[in-house]
């Protein structure tokens, strides 16, 4: 009897295991309000969506004229190229160009070659771009997609991408109708005015305005942190992301398939499902996820503790602000750019759109409150009730060669549990919305042209 009543239990238990193992669970937030003092009591919410223009003056123009013409110049060591940082000898060069031949009023006519928009949520105004298509096909639908930028970058690294996606040549592509929001805080978003606002809020925002524009499904695209923030924007409401494409997914927690994988994987490559450049790019183990990490990941530790204090004297040296954003477009674009003397910035980028982003950071006055972010999620723990939490969502990943953080498919699939596409890229970095904006485009479009068909 007794042996009985110990095998239901114990049958029970794997029973119940296996139960919660399926069971799909959502993520869940409520509502939050990030203006100043108290929210309204009997005010309704402002739910209108007024166009916006970026604009420029003479005043803002002279005042960085001034600034840059008085910026202390520092020498670098000799043969440092860009292990000790941006080197001082290149940025003199890169602040020549910002003073004298950068037109910026030029870019601000291409920034407005877009059509940009704010809109009050949760007691802040969000902005965003909004694309549609000006020539849709009779009888053909645009498909509607977010995409969400990271630190340092901005909205701007999808302009790229935005006429590939709205415009295709292919007449057998897609035709999308694109949305690109900036994070609260970052660009021309109002910056939060209380504590605690991390990608879980940001998602529940992006939601806000997704429906506030009128879409009740929608595809989804991040990378940095527009991964954790359309990753959470899947797990809050899945049944309206209709899927989700990601160029960055570092592993959220070591399950125990990973951690055989880093043990058996450089033996059995194959086991694992790991290719040539997997295996790279993992082994041996402490160089490659240890001591690159480390190097790479000072700033984190700053602004995941003490954002303002630097962010002060970014926020008043526009030259600081330029070496500090620059910096990660040449280290996190290619590591072995930091043997370069000029860092490798315009083996990939021109000098005109990497100003742009910073001139993006400058005129809204952001870097602090973007900074913020770093703190407002990693104050809350590394392992919060999101980071545990599988993704059930269709998923496609962009595997970039020289992305920051390498994730082989088998740890992708950890937490992905849908992935249906995993796309080892031909070339590319950490910037590859900006970088190579036809690849980005073009595993979009394979990846949402493949589920429109099943589902037709």
């Amino acid at each position: 009897m007794l042996t009985e009543v110990l095998l239901a239990l114990v049958l029970g238990g794997i029973i119940y295991l296996l139960v919660q193992r399926s069971k799909r669970h959502q993520l869940k937030s409520e509502d939050g309000w990030w203006g100043v003092g108290n929210p309204p009591e009997t005010e309704e919410e402002d739910v209108r969506i007024h166009p916006y223009t970026v604009r420029t003056s003479d005043e803002e123009l002279e005042d960085l004229y001034r600034r840059i013409d008085q910026t202390r110049h520092v020498p670098s060591l000799e043969d440092s190229q860009f292990n000790y940082g941006f080197n001082s000898h290149y940025l003199q060069k890169v602040v020549s160009y910002w003073r004298h031949d950068f037109d910026w009023r030029r870019q601000v006519e291409k920034l407005n070659k877009y059509p940009h928009f704010k809109t009050n949520i949760e007691g802040i105004d969000v902005h965003f771009v909004h694309v549609r298509p000006t020539n849709l096909p009779e009888g053909v639908t645009a498909v509607p997609l977010l995409m969400v930028h990271g630190w340092p970058g901005s909205f701007y690294e999808f302009y790229g991408m935005i006429p590939l996606l709205t415009e295709p040549s292919n007449p057998d592509d897609a035709v999308f109708e694109v949305v690109c929001p900036s994070i609260p805080g970052y660009g021309f978003s109002d910056a939060p005015h209380k504590k605690g606002f991390d990608s879980v809020c940001a998602a529940r925002v992006f939601h806000k305005l997704m429906k506030r524009l009128g879409f009740q499904q929608f595809y989804a695209h991040g990378g940095d942190w527009g991964w954790i923030v359309t990753t959470n924007m899947a797990q809050l409401e899945p049944q309206i992301i209709k899927g989700l494409h990601l160029n960055f997914a570092p592993p959220s927690k070591s399950g125990l398939l990973m951690v055989l994988s880093l043990i058996l994987g450089r033996r059995f490559p194959k086991l694992f499902g790991f290719d040539e450049h997997d295996v790279q790019r993992i082994y041996p183990v402490f160089q490659n996820l240890v001591v690159e990490t480390v190097k790479e990941s000072g700033y984190m530790h700053i602004q995941a503790t003490k954002p303002d204090t630097v962010g002060r004297a970014l926020n008043d040296s526009p030259v600081g602000l330029a070496a500090y954003i620059l910096e990660k477009f040449s280290t996190w674009t290619d590591h072995d750019f930091r043997n370069l003397d000029d860092g490798g910035l315009t083996r990939k980028f021109s000098m005109d759109d990497l100003l742009t982003n910073v001139m993006i950071y400058w005129t809204s006055g952001c870097i602090i409150s973007s900074m913020r972010f770093y703190k407002e999620n990693f104050s809350k723990g590394l392992y919060q009730p999101h980071t545990k939490m599988p993704v059930h969502v269709p998923t496609g990943f962009a595997s970039f060669p020289n992305e920051l953080t390498h994730t082989p498919k088998l740890w992708v699939q950890q937490k992905y549990r849908q992935l249906k596409t995993f796309t080892p890229m031909a070339r590319g970095g950490h910037f590859a919305a900006m970088e190579e904006p036809q690849l980005m485009a073009q595993d979009i479009q394979n990846f949402i042209k493949m589920l429109e068909k099943r589902k037709k």
